[in-house]
């Protein structure tokens, strides 16, 4: 095996591989990224037997075919510090042994015999729809937040996607909730397309969010059984799916909120976010003292002392209710327009928070007791 490869681009392969791998695996062979150059490209792929990366890099100049498998991390560690854009050579100096020159550098890597690298081919091609790379992205931003970090609940631990129907327009709709916040949000589909409900691994999401960053285009999703994939244009992602049920989360909508309160969005998280600073642990609730057309809110820790700001809002009524700030700043943050509505019924039900610029998503917040 030997190949010429442009440094930014092998750079950008390993440093997506870098968040599939699994730090501390007790099998050598996935800590290695699989390098196989033929056909006038280099595929690179990454696993922890749960989800797969595929990388296909064009214009490489092969001068012999052939695959090996190498340590990611130190590859990577590697080629980020070589010149950016500079040509890196890559070949097979030893039976086991991988060499990296580019310029005055030299270095040689163990390796493992690329027969040992897991790989699974299975034929997805039955469903398969497309969707731009950027709704597919807001759509995970809008709910990834919520996702459970409870190990004992692991079907609350992604993001449920599924196929919904209003009147005549369907939908693909995602939610997630950690039981004391849920954030849903859908997106317009052309048409019914077949689709079984999954829930996606949190691992997943992130490593998905993080390709659709550096991607304009269509996504194209296909799903089987107990996994789903995701095409890019030369990327692949097969991830295993969450086994479980996703609670009804329909049912956990307030539908009788009355009071909404209405106030400018960037002066309520920054006042949210500074009244909060004075707790160390972000546990301790910020209060919201309402009346008419004024919001006063307060944290009081016993430790380090209390904070206390009020801003003008719109509101027609008297309420007090605690909350989590940062559950509060997490949804505030991944509000689009210049507003943010938050609709009560009273001091122990839970919060409906919407983006008046986005009719698609919307947050349910659970107070604080006491």
């Amino acid at each position: 095996m030997k190949f010429n490869v442009n440094q930014q681009d092998l750079q950008k392969s390993l440093n997506y591989c870098q968040g599939v791998i699994e730090k501390r695996s007790t099998l050598p062979i996935l800590s290695n990224v699989l390098l196989d150059a033929t056909n006038s490209k280099l595929t690179i792929t990454a696993t922890d037997l749960d989800l797969i990366f595929i990388n296909e890099i064009d214009n490489v100049e092969i001068i012999e075919e052939g695959k090996i498998t190498a340590t990611s991390s130190i590859m990577y560690d590697i080629i980020r510090k070589f010149s950016s854009g500079k040509k890196i050579n890559l070949l097979l100096s030893g039976e086991n042994k991988l060499q990296l020159e580019s310029e005055k550098s030299i270095f040689h890597l163990n390796c493992i015999n690329a027969s040992e690298f897991p790989l699974t081919d299975e034929n997805f091609n039955k469903n398969e729809f497309s969707i731009k790379s950027k709704q597919l992205l807001k759509l995970l931003n809008k709910c990834k937040f919520s996702v459970s970090n409870d190990e004992t609940r692991h079907y609350l631990s992604g993001v449920f996607l599924h196929q919904t129907q209003i009147e005549n327009k369907i939908f693909l709709t995602a939610a997630a909730t950690d039981s004391h916040r849920m954030s849903i949000s859908k997106l317009r589909l052309n048409e019914k397309v077949e689709f079984e409900p999954v829930i996606l691994p949190k691992k997943t999401i992130f490593q998905l969010c993080s390709l659709l960053e550096d991607y304009e285009g269509d996504v194209k999703i296909s799903n089987l059984k107990s996994k789903i994939k995701f095409e890019l244009n030369n990327s692949i992602l097969i991830s295993k799916l969450i086994d479980g049920k996703f609670p009804n989360y329909v049912q956990v909508i307030p539908k009788n909120n009355q009071k909404k309160l209405e106030t400018d969005l960037k002066l309520f998280l920054d006042s949210v976010d500074r009244v909060a600073s004075v707790s160390l642990d972000k546990k301790d609730g910020v209060k919201f003292n309402l009346s008419k057309d004024t919001l006063n809110l307060s944290v009081n820790n016993a430790n380090s002392g209390d904070g206390n700001e009020s801003l003008n809002v719109k509101f027609d009524y008297d309420l007090e209710i605690s909350f989590n700030s940062k559950y509060l700043i997490d949804v505030a943050s991944q509000l689009d327009g210049d507003k943010i509505e938050i609709f009560f019924n009273d001091m122990g039900s839970p919060a409906l928070i919407k983006d008046p610029s986005d009719f698609d998503s919307i947050y349910v917040v659970m107070p604080m007791k006491g």
